[in-house]
Order: C-alpha cells, then structure tokens, then sequence
C-alpha cells in the first residue's frame, strides 16, 4: 500500500501536454486550475509542487506548444529554397495546423492571451515576445534571400514579414471563429496573390 500523503507519480511530459491543450483550448485566464488537475490527473499540490505556479505551468507549456505544433510552420522557411515558396509554405502550414482534427482550433500563441489583467500583464508580454521572435525569423529568411539575389535589394524585409505574419496570426481568430481548412488556404493563396507587387523593385524616377 502507498504511504499516506505520499504524492502520487506521473509523467511529467505527458502531464504539461495535457495542460498545454487546456490552455490552448481555454487560454491563461479561462484555463481554471481545477481543468488543468482534471486533464493532467494530478491534485493541486501536485501541480505546484512539480511546476511552482500556474505562470510557470503556462510559459513550460507554450514552449512544448512551439516544440511541438511549432515545428510544421518552422519547416518551410529552413527548407524552401525560394523566398516565395517559403512564405507560401508557412501559411499552408498554418492553415493546416490551425485546422488539424481532435485538436483545438487557431494558434496557442495567437489565442491564449487576447485580453489581460494587470496581473497577467507578464503573460501578455511573453506571448508578445513570442509572436516577436516568429516574425522575426521570417523577416531573417526574407534578408536571406535578398543576400542570395533571390529577392531585390530594394524589398523592404521588415513590411512584407510583419505582412504575411497579421495574415497568419488571422488565420488563427479565423480557425477559432469557425473558419475551415479549404476556406484558410484560400486566404493563403489571396495572400500570396500580393507577393510580386510587395517584393517587387522600386524604381525611383528622378
């Protein structure tokens, strides 16, 4: 027999997946930590003692999300060879992703913390960093291509990547609100309809 008090064992991983996909579905403020508990199979004791506090519980989970669900989107951008068929392919990728079957719709990072209190105004500024760091790497492998003579020195790397990100991080409200897979990828393809006038030279007549 277990001793008395003896906190129980569990996988930890599996436990912070469990979580992860609470918070997903439910964001940081809707996610209660009586629903955590239930979907870890865990007490309250048990939760803090393994991960201090929700916060904390909340930012492990975001990075198994971006680990995990991340990956797809990150794919493209490393393995296209072109500038466009990168961008073209990390919005399929997210219409995909935002649309996959038994898991919650739109982005985590996205969805998890669209409105704050001045005590979770930390959890809004680290999902910010997060949507930061994502443009970022697509404003990077926009510079790349300009460096390798596949897009003009004259494209402006910062617009077109903080472009095609509002576009992606819509199609998450979109999926959330109902929107489906045939319907994001449309929105993908309009999209990238924009590419040769956004990437095009600039000719200044003097």
């Amino acid at each position: 027999m277990a001793e008395r008090g003896r906190p129980r064992a569990f996988d930890r991983r599996v436990a912070l997946r469990r979580a992860m996909e609470v918070f997903w579905e439910h964001g940081y403020e809707g996610a209660s930590i009586h629903q955590l508990t239930a979907a870890m199979g865990i007490n309250a004791p048990s939760l803090y003692a393994a991960f201090n506090c929700k916060e904390v519980l909340f930012r492990e989970a975001v990075a198994l999300y971006d680990e995990l669900e991340g990956a797809p989107l990150r794919e493209p951008l490393a393995e296209e060879p072109t500038a466009r068929e990168a961008v073209a392919g990390l919005l399929r990728a997210g219409a995909i992703a935002y649309t996959a079957p038994g898991k919650p719709n739109g982005c985590m990072i996205v969805l998890a913390a669209t409105t704050y209190t001045p005590k979770t105004e930390g959890i809004r500024d680290y999902l910010a960093e997060q949507r930061r760091a994502s443009t970022a790497a697509l404003r990077e492998r926009l510079e790349r291509a300009v460096a390798e003579g596949d897009l003009s020195p004259d494209v402006d790397a910062g617009a077109v990547a903080a472009y095609y990100s509002t576009v992606l991080h819509g199609m998450s409200v979109q999926a959330r609100d109902g929107a489906g897979r045939a319907e994001l990828l449309a929105v993908a393809d309009a999209a990238m309809a924009a590419w040769e006038h956004l990437t095009a030279a600039r000719h200044i007549v003097g």
